[in-house]
């Protein structure tokens, strides 16, 4: 077994280690999502806190750790005899990012299950982490379905699988540790808010702090056993505050003075629910705790806050996390010393966020506008400076109010990764077959398997009750589920898109479309075209953000080199094959449709339009042509790609509703008068 890197050692990110260490003390804590950008010692911070957590007792021979002085009346393994445990160290457990459902709920022996009646269950990830720590790294890459199976047991404490009627529950109560980077993909708020604790870490910027950096790392891989001996004292020191601050912990009193500071406070950030103040309360306890005291203050409040609101305060995907710590300040300042309406009645019982600065949103939580007046292009764009040539480069506009978009998804049938946009094969889903298991049974199709079984039950001497099943007879369930895609943004940002002030409204436009692609899981990519040619603004992600911010400082002008952005969007697409041959792409033309610039624009944009169509890949053209004379060249190049056309207005869902109801309506009218 390798020398994990010591704890102690670990150099600066105090964020970082307080935010695990509390999670040692108190697990009900709710665990620790550490983001930030790579090599900033997330992993090794993980992996060394392990050594740290105090041994624990489990029934002898139990697999699922079960405590011997209060076993799980439920263990599968179970009912328990008293007296035989045994000791050992806290595991820490990894659950890679590709693992499967049953690899971290466990799986039952199905063919035991029906012909035998047996619950012959192989405990997961989840059994094996209980009463220890799990740690997933790159949680925001992981699919949906496992970090929901996953953040539900850590919420009830206990992991249920279930296979066609057959049941097992086990414990599983641990200590959830996810790390990620950013840049690679957000997890959606929901999922953000049942991590109790947030951290951001950065390597750091002073010169001294970084060389001392290096200099242990380089003794580490020289020595691991050596190095670590020589930190062996301030582990053991650790340890034992751990072990006095756990033993102190149900000794803390948290009094109403503190608990109204914690009130007031989620209140003043306008957090959604009720999980954020449960979760400060029970961290400003545990640094108590850690503290030696017996007694939470107002910094034990102050540094809860800190670390339990950030990543709730997100009411935009494409919001960043934070805190402003002035008005965290005020806020605990005003409700100081106040234990609850006093006995002389002059205690405001409700100064409420809407009083003070609480309730406004800071400014950078609004980059798309404000109000109605962002909803109008030539409102919003009002203050935009005006191009001092016809052709010259503009200012980037700002864009408009995001709305619901139109569901665009890929035509046929799918087998990418899991996401919400198009239909695919997937593991979850709706059942249309079944077939044959191509290796391990995940998923039963029960009556294609007694099918399967029932013409053989005399030849195999069936005598009792019992179906004699063997493996050929298994069935898997075939399901239809729904993939993410690749959607490529190729943006028209030249000086025709510009003209009465349309910018706006594009960016507008392209924003809610990558909000739609964030909640259905899609990767994205942006491709821009202006002046005398394209480029690719950003290569295909999983950081919808990051487009987000691309488009935001996208400025405008010049001539419209639309076959230049369609040949560059073409060979991404060549590229992204390659390396995710599984994931299929839908490209999002955004433009009027005119071609400048160079010998037979418009010809050559066909030709490169055509490429798409011979390619069969999907496509949309979002016409942004405006004014009472429309020259229908974006539903031109909509031919040539093989795709459809919207305009800005038949983009937005409520536009489309309107018009599905009025088709359907004109169709009935034919009939009836037919």
């Amino acid at each position: 077994m390798s020398t994990p890197f010591p704890f102690t050692a670990v150099v600066g990110q105090d964020d970082l280690r307080l935010a695990l260490l509390l999670n040692a003390v108190s697990p009900a804590v709710g665990g620790v999502l550490v983001r930030g950008e790579k090599g900033t010692a997330k992993s090794t911070a993980v992996r060394a806190l392990s050594a740290l957590m105090p041994e624990v007792d489990v029934v002898s021979g139990c697999r699922f750790s079960c405590d011997p002085d209060s076993p799980d009346p439920g263990c599968p393994d179970g009912p328990h005899e008293p007296g035989a445990f045994a000791s050992r160290p806290a595991r820490m457990v990894e659950l890679p990012v590709g693992a499967s459902e049953d690899r971290l709920v466990g799986a039952l022996d199905i063919e035991r299950a029906l012909s035998e009646g047996v619950k012959a269950f192989e405990p997961g990830l989840l059994a094996d982490a209980h009463r220890g720590i799990l740690y997933v790294d790159e949680v925001n890459l992981l699919h949906d379905h496992l970090v929901d199976l996953l953040l539900d047991a850590a919420a009830m404490g206990a992991s249920y699988v279930e296979r066609e009627g057959v049941s097992v529950r086990h414990a599983a109560r641990f200590l959830l540790v996810g790390t990620m980077n950013p840049e690679e993909g957000e997890l959606r708020p929901q999922l953000l808010d049942r991590f109790g604790l947030t951290v951001e870490v950065a390597a750091s910027r002073e010169p001294d702090q970084r060389v001392e950096v290096v200099r242990r790392r380089l003794a580490y891989d020289d020595d691991p056993a050596g190095f670590a001996a020589r930190w062996a004292d301030e582990e053991a020191a650790v340890r034992a505050r751990i072990v006095a601050a756990r033993e102190l912990l149900p000794s803390v009193r948290l009094g109403d003075g503190a608990l109204r500071q914690i009130a007031a406070t989620c209140a003043a950030f306008e957090v959604d629910g009720m999980r954020a103040d449960i979760v400060m309360a029970r961290t400003a306890t545990a640094l108590a705790a850690w503290a030696g005291r017996t007694e939470v203050l107002a910094e034990d409040v102050r540094q809860a806050a800190l670390l339990a609101l950030p990543h709730r305060r997100r009411r935009n995907p494409f919001d960043a996390p934070g805190l402003d710590e002035d008005k965290l300040d005020e806020t605990l300042e005003e409700f100081s010393g106040q234990d609850g309406p006093g006995e002389d009645g002059d205690d405001d019982p409700d100064p409420g966020p809407d009083g003070g600065p609480g309730g406004q949103p800071e400014p950078d939580d609004a980059p798309q506008g404000d109000g109605d007046a962002a909803a109008r292009p030539e409102a919003g764009e009002g203050g935009e400076p005006q191009p001092s040539g016809g052709a010259g480069e503009q200012s980037p506009a700002r864009a408009a109010e995001p709305f619901r978009t139109k569901v665009l998804s890929v035509p046929g049938l799918g087998e990418g990764a899991a996401g919400r946009r198009s239909r695919a094969r997937a593991e979850h889903g709706r059942t249309i077959g079944a077939r044959r298991p191509r290796g391990a049974l995940t998923k039963l199709h029960l009556a294609a398997t007694v099918q399967a079984a029932a013409p053989h039950q005399r030849a195999r001497g069936r005598s009792g009750p019992g179906l004699v099943v063997r493996r050929d007879d298994l069935r898997q369930a075939t399901r239809e589920g729904r993939e993410g895609n690749l959607v490529l943004f190729v943006v028209d940002a030249s000086g025709s898109m510009a003209a009465r002030q349309r910018m706006g409204a594009v960016k507008g436009a392209v924003l809610s479309l990558l909000l739609d692609a964030y909640q259905r899981r899609d990767k994205v990519g942006l491709v821009t075209f202006r002046g005398s040619a394209a480029e690719v603004a950003l290569p295909p992600t999983s950081s919808v953000d990051a487009a987000a911010v691309r488009l935001e400082a996208l400025p405008t002008g010049g001539r419209t080199p639309l076959a230049a952005g369609l040949l560059r969007a073409h060979e991404v697409l060549r590229v992204e094959r390659l390396r995710d041959p599984a994931r299929r792409a839908l490209v999002v033309v955004v433009t009027d449709g005119r071609a400048t610039g160079g010998p037979e624009p418009v010809a050559l944009a066909g030709r490169a339009a055509r490429l798409f169509a011979a390619d069969g890949t999907a496509s949309v053209v979002v016409d942004c042509e405006s004014g009472p004379v429309r020259l229908g060249l974006a539903g031109q190049l909509a031919g040539e790609l093989g795709g459809t056309a919207v305009t800005l207005d038949e983009l937005r869902a409520d536009s489309i509703a309107g018009l599905v109801k009025d088709v359907q309506g004109s169709r009935q009218g034919s009939r009836r008068a037919a």
